[in-house]
């Protein structure tokens, strides 16, 4: 059983208003909240509108991300590569760094590099790329525009010159895809930058299990250590997708709070969307204990389940109870009883 006690010996986040872990938890303390207006840079008034409009998001709040600018300079990370890749990728690449540095290694310093490894909990990799596959559907958009303006009696030469610089509209905004484009937009390479960048050779993957994402990425860590197949995992989770694609799936849902967010409650509103990342670094207790690293915590079980015949987008509470039970099993511990 000692085998399977985890030590939590770093941790690292940003969340809009939180830089730190101490900050998030001075939030939580002072109940303050970090829902505002979402910015038009990140949602334009065009795509905003009522329930009833199909095409168009519901919802006029979020957590957002303010002041925060990746150094890549800091991690030698060239223009190119740095404009191919999504946001998520270098949020992450960030927070799992200051992980590390809280950890008591630095760039991953004093770690045996070949059993370290990176679990990152991810959905649809974020908004940025995705944003960016616009300019790929360039001869839809182009064959749609000339359509219209045959249909409008528009002249050969002026439809030319008119499909020209929409053309040049559309594409401008995004980096013209090169070798990193692919890598840059998949999220199973968030786990895969942070191992590239400090030399891990233990495993590196992303898990994608919704809402539970991070949760799931902490388990599987676990199990990895556990197991003895790492000695050393970083293990969190990252999202920044506010864009139309999420967002208008959640308002078709009735996900969306309109007002008040109430979530786990027995009048429920939904809630409200946001981004950040938070990374975890563990060890096995005695691995932890023997090198005189410092443990925020223990974690002694973990389980999951799925809600199988029942929804599928709405979890349902048998489901969250059998998580639960697993987890207790796995522990040796009767949630009925008090220490």
């Amino acid at each position: 059983m000692t085998g399977d006690r985890i030590a939590v010996v770093g941790l690292a986040c940003r969340y809009p208003d939180a830089t730190s872990p101490e900050q998030l938890w001075q939030n939580v303390l002072g109940r303050r909240r970090a829902f505002r207006r979402l910015p038009e840079v990140r949602l334009g008034a065009g795509y905003r509108g009522g329930p009833r409009d199909a095409d168009l998001v519901a919802v006029s709040h979020a957590a957002v991300l303010r002041d925060w600018e990746f150094d890549r300079q800091r991690f030698a990370i060239p223009g190119p590569l740095y404009r191919a890749a999504d946001q998520t990728h270098w949020l992450a690449l960030e927070t799992a760094a200051a992980a590390l540095a809280d950890a008591g290694c630095p760039l991953g310093e004093g770690l045996d590099r070949d059993t370290a490894g990176v679990v990152f909990g991810n959905s649809l990799t974020g908004e940025f790329t995705r944003a960016g596959t616009l300019r790929l559907r360039w001869p839809f958009l182009a064959d749609a525009a000339a359509t219209s303006l045959r249909a409008a009696g528009i002249g050969d030469d002026a439809a030319a010159d008119v499909l020209h610089r929409l053309e040049e509209l559309v594409k401008q905004p995004f980096p013209v895809p090169g070798d990193e484009t692919l890598a840059g937009a998949l999220a199973n390479t968030i786990a895969g930058r942070v191992c590239n960048q400090f030399d891990f050779h233990g495993t590196g993957y992303t898990v994608d299990g919704a809402c539970s994402s991070s949760l799931l990425a902490v388990m599987t860590a676990c199990r990895a250590l556990a197991d003895r197949e790492c000695d050393f995992m970083l293990a969190g989770g990252v999202d920044m997708s506010l864009d139309p694609f999420e967002l208008v799936g959640f308002s078709r849902l009735d996900a969306l709070a309109k007002d008040e967010m109430r979530v786990y409650d027995a009048d429920p509103t939904g809630f409200l969307p946001g981004e950040g990342c938070g990374v975890v670094a563990l060890m096995r207790a005695e691995d932890a204990e023997r090198s005189g690293r410092r443990s925020y915590a223990r974690i002694v079980g973990w389980g999951s389940s799925s809600d199988g015949a029942g929804g599928l987008s709405r979890p349902e509470r048998r489901g969250q109870a059998l998580a639960l039970t697993r987890a207790y099993r796995k522990a040796a511990l009767d949630p009925c009883r008090a220490g």
